[in-house]
């Protein structure tokens, strides 16, 4: 199916790819936060990440994300990256197979050695501070789904601040095995919309929020991690334990923004269960 193309989008490839056939084919991908556009010229094929302004989402900046990914360029971690515009990311398409879930739990060793990877990467400059972004979350819901709840969580994590670090790093803080795409024997990376400097430890407690993983395959992963990055495996958890708290909050105002954005009622029942376990802290 052929996707009818943004002209600013179009142009943005006639700059990038001036010898290339612009009209060749577009089409659209499924995602949960934005739109992405798969595009095959010629012998070329890349992918466009669309910047909708209309449903703006708390620490997604496109240009930011253009920034770190060119900073990542060379290090096989991240995918090549070609020109940035105020509506368009065009970047180069990852090859090979998106992870199933069953494929992460499967993939957990290549998967620590690839998020050790990113985080021994220079800083990139843009650092993450949930106090603001949380806020940010709560100014942007509309008044009547907001509940004291919410607000008694939020004011007891800014009162009582962000741990202190366990190591600084580049953090993706979106892995999960939907942006993970199985490339021979490697993992890698896609989707790094939410890419920052932070807390190597709040990056493992999202991995283990976002997927599920049983007491067994949490103690591979952080296991494998801590070994590579010459880190005592103990420590790494007592860390990802103080950061519960934030991310379980992170993830309920995402899934309440999203729902107000989409009126999906898949959002608004995550949201419900992501806001039970924010109240029963």
């Amino acid at each position: 199916m052929s996707y009818s193309i943004d002209p600013s989008l179009k142009r943005l490839i006639a700059q990038q790819f001036p010898a290339a056939n612009t009209a060749g084919s577009f089409f659209p991908l499924a995602g949960l936060s934005g739109r992405s556009i798969k595009i095959v010229l010629d012998d070329t094929t890349l992918l466009a990440r669309c910047c909708r302004p209309e449903q703006p989402i708390p620490g997604v900046d496109r240009r930011r994300e253009y920034q770190i990914l060119r900073k990542l360029a060379g290090s096989k971690l991240a995918p090549a990256v070609f020109g940035v515009t105020k509506g368009w990311l065009l970047l180069g398409w990852q090859p090979g197979d998106v992870l199933s879930a069953e494929g992460f739990r499967q993939q957990l060793l290549p998967v620590a050695t690839c998020m050790a990877a990113l985080h021994r990467q220079p800083l990139s400059g843009w650092r993450l501070h949930l106090p603001a972004l949380l806020a940010q979350y709560w100014q942007m819901i509309q008044p009547q789904r907001r509940h004291c709840g919410w607000l008694k969580a939020l004011r007891r994590l800014q009162k009582q601040g962000e741990p202190t670090p366990l190591r600084h790093g580049l953090l993706h803080m979106d892995i999960h095995a939907g942006n993970l795409v199985q490339c021979g024997a490697e993992v890698k990376l896609i989707d790094w919309e939410y890419a920052c400097d932070g807390d190597v430890a709040l990056e493992l407690a999202s991995v283990v929020m976002s997927n599920t993983l049983s007491a067994e395959q949490q103690q591979r992963l952080i296991a494998h991690y801590a070994a590579l990055q010459n880190l005592d495996p103990d420590a790494l958890r007592r860390q990802m334990r103080r950061w519960q708290p934030w991310l379980n909050l992170l993830v309920a105002s995402w899934y309440e923004l999203r729902w107000q954005q989409s009126g999906d009622e898949m959002f608004n029942q995550l949201a419900a269960e992501s806001w039970q376990r924010v109240l029963s802290q």
